[in-house]
């Protein structure tokens, strides 16, 4: 039997060496990597000109017209003060703005805080505030769900795509020349903010740093073998941490392409993959399945789709059948990773995701993962406790929240709140949740910060939130609400969910009783019988 520790740890490889970082924490890391996300993208610049790096529809830009677009935008911004340190918004969808933003926020040392387009007022007023963003770029059909200025006193410049009332125009920040010095920005410092919500229910801001995601970028380039030649398409949200670094940052990290998709559509985006020669993809399964059930493979020429990478949730085991034998040619490959270890903990070698389906891999390059039991020991090899990660990939913590990394973080390693094993051959399984959380298709929803939505609601007496299956999302939310006898009505509930909560975060279906909820001995709601009476 081989040693676990060995596995786990790691990986002995002539590019990874131990160094030490924020403070305390020493851990492996390429010995060749740029210093920044602006050095990143300067160096596919230098070496792929004229390939192209980015298409939104009719915008196609090659590197150097990205690299130019990135210049002017970061001069413009530069001129209403933004600087290093600063804190920039972007309540944006797929598309050239958002990479050119992200890009042209880094070139000047500030931060970006990628904000959900699904979510509503409440959660853009705390991030804005808590993160104290001095600028944002809106779409301007979302115009109406930034707080108005005295609610957000920091937020000093707001632009909008397309016109809105008291947004200055995106066009207007395209500066008439480029900036070109680019500041000098550590890889330790702050590159995104992005907000993952807790067992609390109140959002935190995982400050993901140059260091960390330049190491994930580097290490999907290594495990997918990727490099100027390949594209993909971005269907999952930019402002999610995979659409962010498994995606954007990996393709730049490349020098290869980035197709934006806006909203996706199965047949599209098969129609998409065809015409751009789309190589890789980084999806969750509720999409590979929308692409076996809403189209016919045979259709379109994907013969150039040569590696599908998945994560968020499990992959079916009918669904990985019905891929190998539509289009076998096409390698999937299992990521299992997190916002606060900026994507990427594990990686499935895709010639063994048939045969070890149920688990996600091996650790990542620099990857640490252990087994830890509830009084912080390592269990043997193969049984179950909660997964403990360490790493150059991990953050350093969460924006101004020290109760949250005192919580979270031990000794360099992040607590992830999820149940698994490591087996003797160090491929990690992921069993359950040990955080109280909903996965909807990808979506990680945490059940505390919808009962806290119904539980504002007058007449809700107590709210519990579980999980109902579903073929083609894998989970989709169910609220069992206890209510005072003169009632609370589906509609009621429905109207104020949608204007507290994101819309994948809102229950799609209800139980309202008059009944207490069952609770056990310590009164903590008894979730799992709730869920085996639906």
């Amino acid at each position: 039997m081989k040693d676990r520790r060995m596995t786990a740890s790691p990986e002995t490889r002539p590019d990874l060496r131990m160094e030490r970082h924020f403070g305390d924490r020493v851990v492996a890391c390429y010995t060749q990597r740029p210093r920044n996300l602006d050095a990143m993208l300067a160096e596919a610049v230098a070496g792929q000109p004229e390939t192209l790096a980015l298409v939104d529809g009719e915008t196609r830009l090659s590197y150097a017209a990205l690299d130019e677009e990135v210049g002017r935008i970061a001069a413009g911004l530069a001129a209403r003060g933004v600087a290093a340190g600063d804190r920039v918004a972007l309540l944006l969808g797929n598309g050239a703005p958002f990479v050119v933003m992200t890009f042209a926020v880094a070139r000047l040392g500030a931060a970006s805080v990628p904000l959900s387009t699904r979510e509503q007022m409440p959660g853009i007023r705390h991030a804005l505030v808590n993160s104290e963003a001095r600028l944002i770029v809106a779409e301007a059909e979302l115009a109406g769900i930034v707080p108005p200025a005295e609610e957000v006193p920091h937020l000093r410049n707001r632009v909008s795509i397309g016109a809105a009332d008291g947004f200055e125009p995106y066009a207007a920040l395209r500066a008439d020349t480029a900036h070109t010095t680019p500041a000098d920005v550590d890889e330790e410092a702050i590159a995104s903010i992005l907000y993952t919500s807790g067992t609390t229910g109140v959002p935190k801001g995982a400050m993901l740093t140059g260091l960390g995601i330049i190491h994930s970028a580097t290490s999907f380039v290594h495990k997918m073998g990727l490099g100027p030649q390949d594209k993909t398409i971005v269907t999952v949200p930019m402002n999610h941490v995979t659409g962010l670094v498994a995606c954007i940052h990996a393709a730049i990290r490349a020098a290869g392409t980035i197709v934006a998709m806006r909203v996706f559509k199965a047949p599209r985006f098969l129609e998409l993959a065809s015409q751009e020669r789309m190589t890789f993809s980084v999806m969750v399964p509720a999409m590979y399945n929308l692409c076996l059930h809403q189209a016919d493979l045979s259709d379109f020429d994907l013969s150039a789709w040569r590696l599908g990478g998945f994560g968020g949730a499990p992959m079916p085991a009918a669904t990985i059948e019905r891929l190998a034998a539509a289009l076998p040619g096409l390698g999937l490959m299992n990521v299992y990773g997190a916002t606060e270890v900026s994507s990427p903990a594990t990686f499935m070698p895709t010639d063994q995701i048939a045969a070890r389906r149920l688990s996600v891999g091996q650790p990542a390059p620099g990857a640490e993962i252990r087994v830890m039991d509830d009084a912080g020991r390592e269990v043997p090899a193969g049984e179950a406790g909660e997964l403990w990660i360490r790493g150059a990939m991990v953050v350093p913590g969460y924006w101004r929240n020290p109760e949250a990394d005192a919580r979270e973080f031990v000794a360099g390693f992040w607590k992830s709140g999820d149940i698994g094993s490591i087996d003797a051959e160090g491929y990690v399984h992921v069993f359950d949740r040990k955080k109280d959380m909903i996965n909807r298709g990808g979506h990680k929803i945490y059940t505390a910060q919808v009962e806290s939505a119904l539980c504002a609601v007058a007449g809700v007496l107590e709210a519990a939130v579980v999980a109902k299956p579903c073929p083609i999302l894998g989970e989709r939310v169910h609220a069992v609400v206890s209510v005072k006898p003169e009632g609370v009505t589906e509609d009621a509930l429905r109207a104020h969910c949608a204007a507290q909560l994101s819309d994948y975060q809102c229950p799609e279906s209800y139980t309202l009783t008059e009944a207490p909820l069952p609770r056990n001995a310590n009164g903590k709601i008894m979730k799992r019988e709730i869920s085996q009476s639906l």
